[in-house]
């Protein structure tokens, strides 16, 4: 459908940020203000603790209102990419909001350079941006002189150009021909194949959709690969210009983890989860009595017949009761969500894929995108996107602005564990042999297979492009290509067949212009994991620490943080035994596999 011909309570309603348009735009130029007032008031002043603490908090100010207001035409955006007026809206909020920063990248630079004394003085009296100036000094090793920064300030805008590339190629100029198996016609599209024929049982229909998909992105593999060159090239000159030691060095700084707990995350996995997924491969081949089996039948559920289509009512019971230990207010919240309308079930031409969950600061709801097919698997990624709002609504409640943008290493883990609670509770509803290797089946084929494979294979294959690029290389499309067919064949050995168009995959993902954000799903759920395990175990105790924990936002570093939910990630152990884990639910899906019969 083209948007304008979604229903109405498919979409979300961004009014809940601001009621119209206009007030938004009205927003933009409140922050322009308070960028013009910061300027003039405050340029060569930042020599004592009293302006450095007043200025800080009108920064604050500013970015909030142009952050919220850019979430606004942003997520309009998000819905359709072939919207010319969201697309020039969006367009107008970066622009003010570079101009903004551009202003004020003074602020940061003065700062760094006050007395000891001063600073100590201000952090004591910063408040809400206490945090943020502790981070100022932090940085300030990699701080350029204030003519340098400006300068890159207002190049903001031009440095986000590869990830708009790449949208562009992908939402709004990617068109895919329909495909036909035994003369019956079936349409494609970007989140059709990805939410609904990637599960398909039938072969051949599931097959000539891989085939077709991947023969449609080929075409588009090379300006693909020179924006994504353009952007891991800007990563590289940015760590060189700030004196970093390497480009994973400046990538990980901010999430405040070293670069042995990113190696960690992805050379265990690599060695130690492939041998159960490649066992979970052969279930799939056995079930579904395949000759062989492929890159193509790995989302395949384990009994397809048993995967029941579920109501979007039926989706809000499952994920309001799944959750119910999590407490009254946290339910009362899902519920809000789906009342309220913080959720855009629909798929439209142009819309963005995945999902994702966005809590401008400030506003009463988060936003939630999905492509609704109305599988169980939808109803995981809805409890997903639920956990990351449940996240913000503590965090944005307790703290400031600054402190709520918190290091993207554990955040996954308030997602990732609503799809354990999740499966906690299915198991309990029903003792049937079937029905639990159903839910099993959910768990890895869903929650473990997305966080633990799909992204950790991507995590694999980016640092190898890190690599090379930070050695001075550039990278185009036939070598990546080759690349993330190395992993794959390193990751599923002889198990699965990897066929043509598996290597294209490296196409279709948009956290690689996000830093290294794919290996955080596997780190988040680790955390998850070890959390979900105390929360059964001991309810309401294990619940208040995990909420404790959530409310936190950045004032605490990820070690702090996992060591508040009561995991401690200095060592591996809790990765292993969450490997061990997933090891002993493919196990037993294998014994009640023999025991059914089929």
């Amino acid at each position: 459908m083209k948007r304008s011909e979604v229903p109405v309570e498919m979409t979300w309603d961004l009014s809940l940020i601001y009621k119209t348009r206009e007030d938004a735009l009205k927003a933009l130029e409140e922050a322009r203000e308070l960028a013009d007032r910061i300027e003039k008031e405050y340029r060569g002043r930042l020599d004592n603790a009293k302006d450095i603490v007043d200025c800080m908090h009108l920064y604050e100010k500013m970015m909030e209102t142009g952050s919220r207001a850019s979430s606004y035409f942003s997520l309009n955006m998000e819905t359709d990419y072939t919207n010319a007026e969201n697309a020039a809206d969006y367009s107008r909020a970066r622009s003010i909001l570079t101009e903004g920063r551009t202003k004020t990248s003074f602020v940061e630079s003065e700062i760094a350079e006050a007395d000891a004394d001063i600073l100590k003085e201000a952090v004591e009296k910063g408040g809400t941006v206490s945090n943020y100036l502790k981070d100022i000094l932090r940085g300030k090793p990699y701080m350029l002189e204030p003519g340098t920064e400006k300068a890159l300030s207002a190049l903001g805008e031009f440095m986000g150009t590869p990830y708009r590339i790449y949208n562009q190629a992908k939402l709004a100029d990617m068109r895919f021909p329909d495909f036909y198996v035994k003369e019956k016609r079936y349409p494609l599209g970007y989140a059709l194949f990805e939410d609904e024929y990637e599960y398909e049982k039938d072969r051949d229909v599931r097959h000539f959709a891989f085939r077709t998909f991947s023969e449609t992105i080929k075409k588009y593999e090379n300006v693909t690969a020179a924006a994504y060159n353009a952007y891991v090239c800007r990563d590289r000159t940015m760590a060189g210009l700030r004196g970093f030691k390497d480009v994973f060095d400046y990538l990980l700084f901010d999430d405040k983890v070293t670069r042995d707990l990113y190696d960690r995350q992805i050379d265990i996995i690599m060695e130690k989860l492939a041998p159960h997924m490649r066992k979970y491969a052969g279930l799939l081949k056995k079930v579904h009595k395949l000759n062989r089996m492929t890159y193509a039948d790995l989302k395949l559920s384990v009994d397809p017949d048993f995967d029941p289509r579920v109501s979007i009512e039926d989706a809000e019971k499952y994920i309001a009761d799944g959750l119910a230990v999590m407490g009254g207010e946290y339910v009362d919240m899902i519920h809000r969500a789906f009342k309220e309308r913080w959720i855009d079930l629909a798929t439209n031409d142009g819309k963005s894929t995945g999902g994702f969950c966005s809590s401008p600061y400030g506003a009463p709801a988060s936003f939630i995108l999905l492509s609704w097919q109305g599988r169980m698997a939808d109803v995981f990624t809805l409890a997903h996107e639920l956990g990351h709002a449940g996240h913000f609504k503590l965090c944005n409640n307790t703290q400031g602005y600054f402190d709520t943008q918190v290091p993207r290493y554990y955040v996954e883990a308030p997602s990732t564990i609503n799809e354990l609670l999740l499966t906690g509770y299915l198991e309990k509803t029903d003792s049937d042999p079937r029905f639990r290797r159903w839910v099993l089946s959910c768990t890895v084929g869903k929650t473990y297979y997305h966080n633990f494979v799909t992204h950790l294979l991507e995590a694999a294959y980016q640092r190898e492009v890190y690599k090379i690029v930070d050695a001075g290389g550039s990278v185009q499309a036939e070598t990546l290509s080759g690349i993330y067919k190395d992993v794959l064949s390193k990751f599923w050995g002889d198990a699965v067949e990897i066929t043509k168009g598996a290597e294209l995959t490296w196409m279709r993902q948009p956290h690689y212009y996000m830093g290294l954000y794919s290996y955080t799903y596997s780190a988040g759920l680790t955390i998850s994991t070890k959390m979900c395990k105390r929360i059964l175990e001991e309810g309401e105790s294990a619940v208040n620490d995990w909420k404790r924990a959530l409310a936190a936002g950045s004032t605490v570093t990820p070690l702090e943080f996992a060591k508040m939910a009561g995991v401690d990630i200095s060592t591996d152990a809790p990765l292993l035994e969450t490997i061990d884990y997933i090891g002993r639910m493919i196990d037993e899906m294998c014994e009640l596999t023999e025991e059914l019969g089929f």
